[in-house]
C-alpha cells in the first residue's frame, strides 16, 4: 500500500481527492484541519503525530519538521543504502504529498496586523513541497486543486511516469519560488518603501503568442493577481504579443475618463484618434477624425458596450483589433463580416484596468523598477493659474482630456483637444517643439481646424518657441507642469497672446 499527505490550506475538492486516493490503495496521513474534514467525512486517515511519535507543538509552529515525515519523502527507493537505513530507521515511503501553503496574500489584504501576518508565514509546507519536489523520481507532489484529475488519472491509467511527475516537479517550485517572492516583497514594501535588495516580479503564464514582436521571436503573455483570466475575454481572433501591447496603451487612454464615453485609436501603442461624446459611434466618428490614415490597421479602446450601430461604423474601414467593455453578439456578427478583426471584452459595460502600484522596464542586463505613474484625480483642476487670462469651462475641460492622453503618450509630446476630441498629437519626437509642429503639420494635412484647442504637454515648455507655435496654430489655452528656468517667457508670451496658461506641477514623462 502506498501513503499519500495531504496537508491543504485551500481544501476544495480535498474530501473527494482523498476518496480516490483510498480507493486506488492509497493510505492517508492528515495534519490539522484537513485531518479534521476527512474524519468527519468518513475518510479513514492517520493524524500526523501518530507518524512523527511527536506532538504538534508552538501553537501549530512545528508539526512536520521531522524525519518520519521528511526521511519518508526523501530517501531514495533507487539506492539500497537509502532502503536499508530507511527500514533501520522506521521510517516508511510516502509517495504522495498534496500541499498548499497558508493564505499569506489574503491575509495581507485583509489586515494589517503585523503579527497575524507573521502567524500566516507556512514553514512546514513549503519544505514539504520543497522535499517532495526533489524526490521526483520517486514521489508526487500536488500544489494545485486544478490538478487533483490529473494525478488520478495518472495513478489509475498507469500513466504516472517520471516525465508527469516532472512536470509537477517544475509547478512544486515554481509554487514555493512564488510565495517566497510574495512574502519578501511585501516585506520590502512595508519596511523598505518596496525597494529592498532584492525585487521579485511573478506572473502566471496565459497563453503563448504565436510568436514574439517578430516571427523568430517567441513570446507569451503572463498575468499578476489572475487579471486577464478573470476580466480579459477572447470573442475572435487570437491576441498577439504586438496587439498586446498596443492593447496596453489604448485601454489606458480609454479608461482614465471614468464612465465618460470614450474611445481611442491606437498604432503602435501611441494614440491617433481620441474623442469623448453623447454616444460611442458619435465619439468613434469624432476620434476617427484625427487620424484616419493611420487609424488603418490600427487598434480601437471603447470604455462602454459595442452595439450593432458602432459595429457597423467600424467596419467601413480596416481596424485589426477592437477591445471594450462588452460587444453584444449583434455587433459580433457584423464583425465576421471581417474576418482579420480581432475581437477582446473584458465582460463589463466599461474597461476594467488592473491599476498596478508598480512599473518596470527591461534594459540590457536588468531592469528599472519604479513606483506605477498616474494623473492624480485633482491634478487638472489643481493646476496653477499662472496667465492672465483664466480658462472657460469648456477649455478647461479640453485641457484636462488633453493632459491626461499627454501623461498616457510617448515623450516628447503634445496634445491638441478641441470640443473633446483630439485633433493633434506629437508624439515621441526628440524635441518638444518637433512634437507641435508635426502635429500642426498633419492636423492641417487632415484638414482639422486646432484654433481654439486646449493644448498640453507632459513636461515643461524649455522656451516660449512652443507657445508661439501654439499661438499660430489658434490655441487657446495650455497645460503643462512648469518648472523650466525660462518658465517666465512662457507665461509671458501667454500673456502676450490672451492665453489662458495652467503649471500642473507634476511631470509625466512616458519613455
Amino acid at each position: 500500500m502506498k501513503r499519500a499527505l495531504l496537508s491543504v490550506s485551500d481544501k476544495s475538492n480535498i474530501v473527494e481527492f482523498a476518496k480516490s486516493l483510498v480507493a486506488n490503495d492509497f493510505e492517508i496521513i492528515s495534519t490539522g484541519g484537513t485531518f479534521k474534514m476527512l474524519k468527519e467525512a468518513g475518510v479513514p486517515a492517520i493524524e500526523i503525530d501518530e507518524i512523527t511519535k511527536f506532538p504538534e507543538c508552538f501553537e501549530g509552529r512545528v508539526k512536520t519538521l521531522n524525519p518520519f515525515i521528511h526521511g519518508g519523502i526523501l530517501h531514495r527507493r533507487d539506492k539500497q543504502s537509502h532502503l536499508d537505513q530507511a527500514k533501520e530507521l522506521g521510517v516508511e515511503a510516502i509517495d504522495l504529498v498534496c500541499v498548499n501553503l497558508y493564505p499569506f496574500k489574503e491575509t495581507i489584504e485583509k489586515t494589517d496586523d503585523f503579527e497575524d501576518i507573521i502567524e500566516n508565514i507556512d514553514i512546514g509546507g513549503p519544505a514539504m513541497v520543497r522535499s517532495a519536489a526533489k524526490n521526483f523520481d520517486s514521489v508526487m507532489i500536488v500544489t494545485d486543486v486544478a490538478d487533483y484529475s490529473l494525478v488520478l488519472n495518472a495513478i489509475e491509467n498507469d500513466t504516472n511516469t517520471v516525465e508527469f511527475r516532472r512536470g509537477l516537479m517544475i509547478k512544486a517550485y515554481e509554487h514555493t519560488a512564488a510565495y517566497d517572492s510574495m512574502i519578501a516583497n511585501y516585506m520590502n514594501s512595508r519596511f523598505n518603501q518596496g525597494f529592498g535588495e532584492k525585487q521579485f516580479i511573478v506572473g502566471k503564464k496565459v497563453m503563448d503568442t504565436r510568436y514574439g514582436e517578430n516571427p523568430h521571436q517567441k513570446g507569451a503573455l503572463y498575468e499578476f493577481d489572475n487579471y486577464f483570466s478573470k476580466n480579459f475575454k477572447t470573442l475572435k481572433g487570437e491576441a498577439s504579443f504586438n496587439n498586446l501591447n498596443d492593447l496596453n496603451g489604448a485601454v489606458k487612454i480609454a479608461a482614465a475618463f471614468g464612465d465618460e464615453n470614450a474611445v481611442v485609436i491606437c498604432k503602435h501603442g501611441n494614440p491617433c484618434g481620441f474623442a469623448i461624446r453623447d454616444n460611442l459611434t458619435e465619439a468613434y466618428a469624432e476620434a476617427l477624425k484625427c487620424d484616419p490614415v493611420s487609424a488603418f490597421g490600427g487598434v480601437v479602446a471603447v470604455n462602454g458596450v459595442v452595439d450593432a450601430e458602432l459595429a457597423e461604423k467600424m467596419n467601413e474601414i480596416f481596424l485589426e483589433v477592437v477591445i471594450a467593455g462588452r460587444i453584444t453578439e449583434e455587433a459580433q456578427a457584423v464583425f465576421e463580416k471581417k474576418k482579420r478583426i480581432k475581437l477582446f471584452e473584458y465582460g463589463a459595460d466599461k474597461i476594467v484596468l488592473a491599476n498596478d502600484a508598480k512599473d518596470f522596464k527591461h534594459i540590457d542586463g536588468g531592469f528599472v523598477f519604479q513606483d506605477a505613474d498616474k494623473v492624480g484625480a485633482d491634478e487638472v483642476k489643481n493646476a496653477k493659474l499662472v496667465s492672465e487670462r483664466a480658462a472657460t469651462e469648456a477649455e478647461l475641460k479640453d485641457a484636462e482630456i488633453a493632459y491626461k492622453i499627454a501623461s498616457l503618450t510617448k515623450s516628447n509630446c503634445v496634445v491638441y483637444v478641441k470640443d473633446a476630441a483630439m485633433v493633434a498629437v506629437g508624439m515621441g519626437m526628440t524635441s518638444r517643439v518637433d512634437a507641435s509642429q508635426c502635429a500642426l503639420k498633419k492636423a492641417k494635412e487632415m484638414g482639422l481646424d486646432v484654433s481654439g484647442a486646449a493644448l498640453a504637454s507632459e513636461a515643461f515648455f524649455p522656451f516660449r518657441d512652443s507657445i508661439d507655435a501654439a499661438q499660430t496654430a489658434g490655441v487657446k489655452t495650455v497645460i503643462e507642469p512648469g518648472g523650466s528656468i525660462r518658465d517666465d517667457e512662457v507665461i509671458e508670451a501667454a500673456n502676450e497672446f490672451g492665453m489662458a496658461l495652467y503649471f500642473s506641477e507634476v511631470r509625466h514623462f512616458l519613455h
